[in-house]
């Protein structure tokens, strides 16, 4: 059987990849804490550069890397960018060099859109083989992570496979998309209805984890960058309508024009949230579907009911 070791098994997306593969592979796990419920093999370490990974990687064919320092809203570190590479660049690179030189065959780095950057502008959506420009500590540490990837896959001969994901929502979610969903939940007016020419692409962890599963054995995933979505861009209007939609509440949408948020930003000195709310970010997944031939299977509706369904148990 194809044996994987996988990392961030954990996280939002780890959780769900791993139910997800475990019936079709020999799952090994490598973090911080073991699943007692589960059988899988695991190894305790640390991300970081100093940590010997050689155990974990013995007699593995694919690694799949979703362990990350993720990224932080309101950081108070006095150098959060040596906290990212410390992690996201550094343990990446680490354990990526003790995989080549065990003999992995693949190795699977979920990195972020944030490598692109953190907005697009007039429908002109990111691409695969855009230059990168990280706007943040986050966004650098995982585009160093991948630069040093590829470097090292050329060397050694282990195929890399870099996927890039923007938000990602469904059952478990937290963070802004949760808020922002039981707000809705509670059907109270709202005042995203003038919030209607901006687009964003997120992506359902159901169909991330579909094509990170493509990617394990895909002849054509070898060396290549995929960016990932749901490829059904909503605006902040669509996003909120549906969210009301699939709690079956009214959709009381105030009609205050997106002057005043931009205004409101600068104010309270908000704008980066406000430009989440208000400005567009696409993706163009055009290379990730003809490459591997697949396109995703579940729609933007699926993985807000289910999202949905969370917030109400």
């Amino acid at each position: 059987m194809h044996n994987i070791l996988l990392t961030g098994y954990t996280g939002f997306v780890g959780t769900h990849l791993l139910t997800e593969l475990e019936a079709s592979y020999n799952i090994s796990l490598l973090g911080r804490k073991s699943l007692k419920h589960l059988s899988h093999d695991f190894y305790q370490a640390e991300l970081n550069d100093k940590s010997d990974f050689s155990i974990a990687l013995t007699n593995i064919n694919t690694v799949i890397h979703c362990a990350a320092r993720a990224h932080i809203m309101n950081d108070d570190s006095q150098d959060p960018l040596a906290e990212f590479r410390e992690v996201n660049t550094y343990g990446t690179l680490n354990l990526a060099k003790q995989a080549a030189s065990s003999g992995v065959k693949r190795f699977i780095y979920i990195s972020s859109i944030k490598v692109n950057g953190e907005s697009t502008e007039s429908e002109c959506a990111f691409m695969f083989n855009d230059k990168h420009a990280p706007q943040d500590p986050y966004g650098l540490s995982k585009s160093e992570a991948e630069t040093q990837l590829f470097s090292l896959g050329k060397e050694t001969g282990m195929e890399i496979v870099v996927i890039r994901p923007p938000l990602v929502f469904g059952e478990g979610v937290k963070a802004n998309f949760a808020a922002l969903l039981k707000l809705v939940g509670k059907g109270l007016p709202l005042p995203f209805r003038c919030i209607t020419q901006n687009k964003r692409s997120m992506v359902s962890v159901y169909n991330l984890v579909d094509l990170i599963k493509t990617c394990i054995e895909h002849p054509n995933a070898a060396n290549q960058v995929f960016l990932a979505s749901d490829d059904d861009d909503l605006s902040t209007a669509e996003m909120v309508a549906l969210m009301a939609k699939v709690q079956v509440k009214a959709n009381f949408a105030l009609p205050v024009p997106v002057w005043v948020f931009n205004l409101a930003g600068k104010v309270l000195n908000k704008q980066a949230v406000v430009n989440r709310l208000t400005g567009s970010l696409q993706i163009d997944i055009e290379h990730t579907k003809t490459t591997l031939n697949w396109q995703p299977p579940y729609s933007v509706e699926h993985g807000f009911k289910l999202a949905a369904k969370k917030q109400r148990n």
